[in-house]
């Protein structure tokens, strides 16, 4: 498996246009939120026979996020935590359309799409193809890309920001 640097360089590579980059820096995390959301759907803590509480809590989104939580222990076990942070995110944006009486199907379901959509826009404006076509890992990268990026943005030294490899490829942040 690459190493956190090569999979952010390699996503930098088609996400280098700024209408692009903000386009991710909003819709990454759409689509990670609306993901989690479809998969909270899949109830497999009650296929499994789980009493209702425990069931309510063992479901497609808390799995797959304990799956991926393991490929991001395997990058680091700073983008463990951050990814954590961003699982804890989803998690209450999730309860707060439950706890609101929303359809979490038909909110999730709008926003993926609505989400998915600017960035293949986002993509045609680059010019490049998204970079999970070639890896589906890159999709679990995009996040990590964008909460960098973005902290960069907003003049954060972040280590791995696409800004910090054209001063000096040799240092680990700005």
């Amino acid at each position: 498996m690459r190493s956190l640097s090569e999979f952010l360089a390699a996503y930098g590579e088609s996400h280098q246009n700024p209408l692009n980059q903000w386009v991710h820096i909003v819709c990454v995390p759409a689509i990670l939120i609306s993901t989690l959301g479809l998969l909270w759907l899949v109830p497999v803590g009650q296929w499994l026979g789980l009493a209702e509480t425990t069931a309510f809590w063992v479901n497609g989104a808390t799995i797959v996020a304990a799956l991926s939580g393991l490929v991001y222990l395997k990058l680091s076990v700073g983008v463990l935590v951050l990814m954590a942070g961003w699982f804890a995110v989803s998690l209450w944006a999730i309860l707060a359309v439950l706890e609101a009486g929303w359809s979490l199907l038909w909110t999730s379901l709008v926003v993926w799409l609505v989400a998915w959509a600017v960035q293949v826009y986002g993509h045609k404006v680059e010019g490049k193809k998204p970079s999970f076509v070639e890896d589906l890992v890159f999709l679990l990268i995009g996040p990590i890309f964008v909460s960098i990026e973005f902290a960069a943005k907003l003049g954060l030294p972040v280590p791995h920001a696409q800004g910090s490899h054209h001063h000096d490829r040799g240092t680990a942040g700005h």
